[in-house]
């Protein structure tokens, strides 16, 4: 007996022991918090101490417990260092679903590389990152980082919730600084989560939020950036790569910029300048001139990227871009910038946001912002946009990275606020005119011209670069509505000056026309059908959102088969409602012709999540009408 009370009391203390060991088990996690997720954030701390205009030091520790493989993405353990930012301590271990530690990784054990591949010019910015397989799931990661850096520029934001399919246990910030520097903040939808602000002090500000569950996607939705809480964070008193500076109007954070980090980066060497006199010779129109040089820029030099802040924000010397014929986005700008000054055309460094998702500066909120560079020169009461960083974009498009948002023009007298162009819904137009045959046997042959102009010019224009394989898996998707599609000869006209993109496309397909006894049935839309697929949603959370609009118009002759007449024809059809007009028309013609002409506008915006549903209907209507068919009976 005592020794049978004796192996139950070790049994039972080895238990209490490695129950004590264990750390962050998967068990341990609310019900709540596991449904929908593919991670679970079980904590995510950031601690940051502002000492003084010219030292930060931020500590961050992570801890993710990963349930499948999509959840891999969420780890997200790395730290950027460059010549102002050092890397103090960084660690990370591993634990199984009971919690218990698997492996400890050190520093020496995570990927040490720069920033940019391929790189030596920017052989400063580098990044260690975890590169972790694991042997199965779910399994948990602890990831700790220390930082110190002089910029005090960059206050990270605090933006816990990266994404979808992501629950949040508990999120802790802690920001401490001295008096004096002009610390600032701006909150972003708190309203629904459960956030509490802890401290907000002339020293100190503290948040924690607790028991987040994770959110599905749904369709149509806005970026995650415009639907989970952060807190952005600023100094009015700051210092960047090596100067302080002082700013509380977008005019002052301008003029310092200008001058205090753009000054000396654009001196170019003579045998360049008087190159570039040559090529533009007695051109006296400022328009003109910056076409040439752009060209020039485009031809000479080849982008590698570094994004606003992991690089620096002050651009390479253009005396190095001519030399190298490379650089990201800020040293492109500023290279063509210094270009377009050795011919007396004025231009401004603009930062913003680039994204295809439109993204603006926070315009009340005075802070380094942006992710990317462009170049605004002024023309009249206007600017014309450049993308540097594109050896493809024609002059003065900026596509649908840079379109349509709020962005900072430095110029020399300040900082400006402005809005990149904006593309009318009904300027995005594709034009569709074409033909195709149905022969006896109900076989299709078809020729296709499509001409897209304003944002469609972007998603069209690529298909130019595409390898031969690329270009057909596009076509067999576009048209994914024809079975057994075959692709005949295909040739673009890439219309530059007039930002103009046309696709002439000859096709095939055989059984397009459904034979049944002596009846022949098929889509008269064959070139421009709508297939996408509305999901409905019973208790959809989010409001939906369509970013661009679209003005698409098709007319099409076609050639039936002879030996049959019409038994049936689509009625002609007409839709308008708050997100646009849908049009169709079938015009009979003699012997055994007609006319399809359709019509599609589409309003882009933001609505609410309870007219997601009206939406759905209104294309659930235009698809429907897409698809109607024709019946033929044989004579």
């Amino acid at each position: 007996m005592k020794n049978l009370f004796c192996a139950l009391f070790f049994i039972l203390f080895t238990a209490n022991i490695s129950a004590q060991k264990s750390i962050y088990p998967i068990f341990s996690i609310p019900d709540s918090l596991t449904q929908n997720a593919n991670a679970v954030l079980r904590l995510d701390q950031m601690d940051i101490v502002i000492a003084s205009q010219r030292s930060m030091n931020i500590k961050t520790q992570r801890v993710v417990s990963v349930l499948n493989e999509k959840g891999l993405k969420e780890i997200d353990a790395f730290s950027h260092y460059d010549k102002t930012t050092s890397v103090e301590n960084i660690e990370a271990i591993v634990y199984d679903a009971l919690g218990n530690e698997i492996k400890k990784i050190k520093r020496k054990d995570f990927r040490d590389e720069s920033a940019v591949s391929g790189s030596t010019l920017f052989s400063d910015n580098r990044v260690l990152y975890l590169d972790y397989t694991p042997i199965s799931y779910p399994f948990t990661i602890a990831f700790t980082c220390e930082t110190e850096t002089s910029n005090t520029a960059f206050i990270p934001q605090w933006y816990f919730i990266g994404g979808y399919y992501l629950s949040v246990e508990k999120c802790v910030l802690n920001v401490n600084f001295p008096k004096g520097l002009g610390f600032k903040k701006k909150e972003f939808r708190f309203d629904n989560f459960n956030i509490k602000k802890i401290a907000d002090t002339d020293t100190n500000l503290s948040y924690i939020a607790t028991n987040i569950p994770a959110q599905k996607q749904e369709d149509l939705s806005p970026s995650p950036s415009d639907l989970f809480p952060k807190v952005m964070m600023g100094l009015e008193n700051f210092h960047l790569e090596g100067v302080d500076g002082n700013a509380t109007t977008w005019e002052a954070f301008g003029k310092w910029y200008g001058d205090k980090i753009l000054t000396g980066t654009t001196v170019l060497p003579e045998e360049t300048k008087n190159k570039i006199k040559a090529l533009v010779g007695d051109e006296k129109d400022p328009v003109k001139k910056a076409k040439i040089i752009y060209d020039y820029v485009q031809k000479k030099s080849r982008y590698v990227n570094i994004a606003v802040g992991i690089g620096g924000w002050k651009p390479m010397l253009a005396n190095d871009v001519d030399r190298l014929g490379y650089g990201d986005c800020k040293a492109l700008s500023n290279y063509t910038k210094a270009l377009l000054q050795v011919v007396d055309v004025p231009s401004y460094n603009t930062i913003l946001y680039g994204d295809r998702y439109k993204a603006d500066i926070q315009s009340d909120f005075v802070s380094m912002q942006g992710n990317h560079m462009i170049l605004a020169i002024p023309n009249k009461d206007n600017y014309i946009w450049l993308e540097c960083t594109s050896q493809d974009n024609p002059f003065g498009y900026q596509g649908t990275f840079t379109d349509d948002r709020d962005v900072l023009v430095v110029k020399p007298e300040g900082g400006e606020i402005v809005r990149t162009k904006i593309y009318d819904d009904k300027g995005n137009t594709q034009e569709g005119k074409g033909i195709y045959t149905i022969d006896g046997a109900g076989n299709f042959y078809g020729t296709l011209k499509i001409a897209s102009q304003g944002s469609q010019y972007a998603t069209k224009s690529r298909v130019e670069n595409m390898q031969p394989n690329e270009k057909e898996e596009h076509y067999k998707d576009y048209w994914d509505n024809i079975n057994n599609l075959k692709l005949g000869k295909i040739t673009f006209t890439n219309d530059k000056e007039n930002i103009r993109f046309t696709e002439d496309v000859q096709l095939s397909a055989v059984n397009y026309g459904m034979l049944t006894g002596n009846k022949m049935i098929f889509v008269v839309d064959a070139f421009n059908q709508y297939t996408g697929n509305i999901k409905r949603m019973r208790n959809r959370k989010n409001p939906f959102q369509i970013q661009r609009g679209y003005f698409d118009t098709d007319e099409i002759e076609i050639n039936l088969p002879d030996g049959y007449s019409i038994e049936f024809l689509p009625s002609n059809y007409e839709l308008k409602g708050k997100f646009g007009e849908y049009k169709t028309e079938i015009i009979k013609k003699e012997n055994n012709k007609l006319t399809y002409k359709r019509s599609m506008f589409l309003n882009k915006g933001k609505y609410s999540n309870k007219e997601y549903d009206e939406y759905r209907l209104f294309m659930e209507q235009v698809s429907r009408n897409d698809n109607a068919k024709i019946i033929l009976t044989k004579n």
